[in-house]
């Protein structure tokens, strides 16, 4: 049963996903008609992401850069993958890209000041973007796939880390491991995310009656 369940939830995912990169790439075909090409700046993303969606792109002159804290070999000529912290890209220009795409990635570069780098980074790297991150009021926690655990107290969520494995994590095997786990991922809510992208539109991506996710779109 398990197994089934993940096997769900995977599918399920996927499906948010493919219907969230047809938005992206709907915006990316506006620059591909002027253009007749499009550089892509993938934030914290990488290659099996895009490859595991390609009938959503398939057959555009997409240019993709993914930038990544871990290092990415490569053997496709639509990417470029570079190691390093998208907090600080100094070696890329303002506007050295046609639009940025980030995927579920700002609630795990740290905290506020983090985040804000990261944002201004985003901001300033391309004329356009579509920034995605799960919505801290959806009630399923996404990356524990527990319901309400990311509004209980810290220390009660550290017990149920120690306890048993939940979503993407093992049993933490201690309480220093367990921390590490909870401290991974810091949701937003729709009035903090906006604050890091004044100038965006917001979207909202819904499940069952709630917001899913909150997406930021210039």
């Amino acid at each position: 049963m398990a197994g089934k369940v993940g096997e769900e939830h995977w599918g399920a995912q996927t499906g948010y996903r493919a219907k969230r990169l047809a938005r992206f790439v709907a915006l990316a075909d506006e620059i591909l008609k002027e253009k007749g090409e499009v550089r892509i700046l993938d934030m914290g993303g990488n290659r099996d992401y895009w490859l595991d969606l390609e009938p959503v792109w398939k057959g555009r002159n997409f240019k993709f850069t993914l930038v990544n804290l871990q290092p990415e070999r490569l053997d496709d000529a639509r990417f470029e993958a570079h190691q390093g912290d998208c907090r600080a890209m100094p070696q890329y220009a303002d506007n050295a890209f046609d639009i940025v795409h980030s995927n579920s990635v700002l609630e795990h570069v740290g905290k506020w000041a983090d985040m804000r780098a990261f944002a201004g980074e985003i901001r300033r790297l391309a004329p356009r973007y579509f920034v995605q991150t799960p919505n801290y009021w959806f009630p399923m926690e996404p990356h524990f796939r527990s319901l309400f655990f990311h509004w209980l107290p810290e220390p009660m969520r550290v017990a149920k880390a120690l306890r048993r494995p939940l979503g993407a994590f093992p049993k933490a095997p201690t309480v220093d491991d367990a921390q590490r786990f909870i401290e991974d991922s810091n949701l937003l809510d729709a009035r903090r995310f906006m604050h890091l992208f004044p100038d965006a539109k917001l979207e909202r991506e819904r499940a069952y009656g709630f917001t899913k996710s909150l997406i930021a779109v210039r």
